[in-house]
């Protein structure tokens, strides 16, 4: 007989080697650690990071593992916690396109603040890596886009089944532990659409990288979990699902993988806004024309650019990275769209909530998600307009290995935490052949 999904995955996780992972897949997961240090380090020294790490010493059980980008030491679960908040607080994290899942931040920061505890090679902490990528992604695919628009936030929901996997995997559990741990990770999946736009989002993403780890360690000491944890008549899938499509978690494994899957940003901001944000700086270049003399802008895409980015009524920049009145706005203003254009400052230039109230959306289901067009009407009649097909950072555009390391060098500057980018870039080019993983943490803290 077939056996039960969550079994099924097990399975697969127990067994996969590093062999069995293709070289462009393996590149990828560098890719992928690069940009996760890269936002890290700029999230490092935000307010409302430095207040959870203020709050989570008190409770500090151990001095163990590192906090990226900072002086501080903690134990590894409070630490996995604040580098997953670290690398999503600026929406600057990367995404499973197929999703709009961020899939490194749950998965690396657990798994660095294990490897600062016991002896993990790089090889074991990379093939861990992607095969919790696999899992996290799978599992969303199966219920997505329902998931999402019920209001559920999938990074957090989905991302501590992935943490779960890859911990798993590093620590030797066998398929039964493993689907034990896929259970405890089932009893503690959360976060909410509704917290994007305000630190509480990256609580979410912080509590998956946690929770993730700490349901892999209790299945260790063998607390039981349920046996169908995922596909059960009230398990993940049917709860936190509509009707999850099982096939996408069990279909290819071994043959299709995530990783291939997953992009990264040139803005800090919700991926959606990448080729409205592109159109803008085109159109902003050479400008002979003044933004007073903006009577309309007309910004067509995909519904779902609409449905996540109308947000003319924000107060900070927080909300200024899921708010496509803001991004037109300051991309056109400045033609710049860095950190700095999407900070409390930029949101309170009355220049630029002047234009808020000038966008219109216009749906249409034949874009995708990484195209859009920007069209300015003028008072004087004439009409400029930039259409993006594929926008930069996008599958089909995506960003050289040359990009993320100008990315990490360019952000571990803005976050201000002194960490030397250079040893950082080439021990994670060389991961794979690091007998100790956890020796990389030491280069990105103080």
């Amino acid at each position: 007989m077939t056996q039960p999904l969550s079994h099924q995955l097990a399975d697969f996780i127990e067994r996969a080697t590093w062999s069995d992972i293709p070289a462009h897949v393996r590149h990828e997961a560098h890719r992928a650690l690069v940009n996760y240090f890269a936002v890290s380090l700029a999230g490092c020294t935000d307010p409302d990071v430095a207040k959870a790490v203020a709050l989570f010493s008190r409770f500090n059980a151990g001095g163990d593992a590192h906090v990226i980008g900072r002086e501080d030491v903690l134990d590894m679960l409070n630490a996995a916690s604040l580098n997953a908040m670290s690398a999503n607080v600026f929406d600057y994290d990367d995404t499973h396109i197929p999703t709009i899942l961020h899939p490194t931040a749950p998965v690396a920061a657990a798994l660095f603040a294990l490897a600062e505890t016991r002896v993990i090679s790089g090889e074991e902490l990379l093939l861990a890596f992607v095969l919790g990528v696999e899992v996290e992604c799978r599992i969303a695919m199966a219920i997505s886009p329902e998931h999402y628009r019920r209001g559920w936030h999938i990074t957090s929901t989905c991302g501590v089944f992935g943490s779960a996997a890859a911990v798993g995997k590093v620590l030797g559990l066998d398929a039964r532990q493993l689907v034990w741990a896929f259970g405890n990770a089932s009893a503690q999946a959360s976060g909410l659409v509704e917290t994007l736009g305000s630190a509480a989002k990256s609580i979410g993403v912080g509590n998956a990288a946690r929770n993730g780890l700490l349901s892999a360690l209790l299945a260790q000491d063998g607390f039981a979990g349920p046996d169908h944890p995922l596909e059960g008549e009230r398990g993940f899938l049917n709860v936190f699902g509509e009707q999850p499509r099982l096939g996408e978690i069990s279909a290819g494994l071994g043959e299709r993988w995530a990783l291939l899957a997953n992009t990264y940003k040139p803005y800090p901001c919700g991926v959606v806004l990448n080729p409205v944000i592109q159109a803008c700086l085109e159109l902003s270049r050479d400008r002979n024309w003044a933004l007073e003399d903006i009577q309309r802008i007309e910004l067509t895409g995909h519904p779902l650019l609409r449905q996540r980015t109308d947000r003319p009524d924000i107060e900070f920049g927080r909300q200024s990275q899921v708010s496509a009145q803001h991004a037109v706005a300051v991309s056109l203003a400045r033609g710049r769209a860095g950190l700095a254009e999407f900070s409390d400052e930029a949101v309170s230039d009355q220049r630029l909530r002047a234009l808020y109230g000038q966008l219109q959306f216009v749906d249409d289901a034949e874009y995708s998600v990484e195209s859009a067009q920007v069209r300015i009407v003028l008072h004087s009649g004439s009409v400029l307009s930039r259409t993006i097909d594929v926008s930069l950072g996008s599958l089909e555009a995506p960003l050289s290995d040359q990009f993320l390391e100008d990315k990490l060098r360019d952000l571990a500057t803005y976050g201000r935490s002194g960490c030397e980018p250079q040893p950082l870039i080439d021990a994670l080019w060389t991961l794979a052949h690091a007998t100790d993983a956890g020796a990389l943490m030491r280069l990105a803290s103080l």
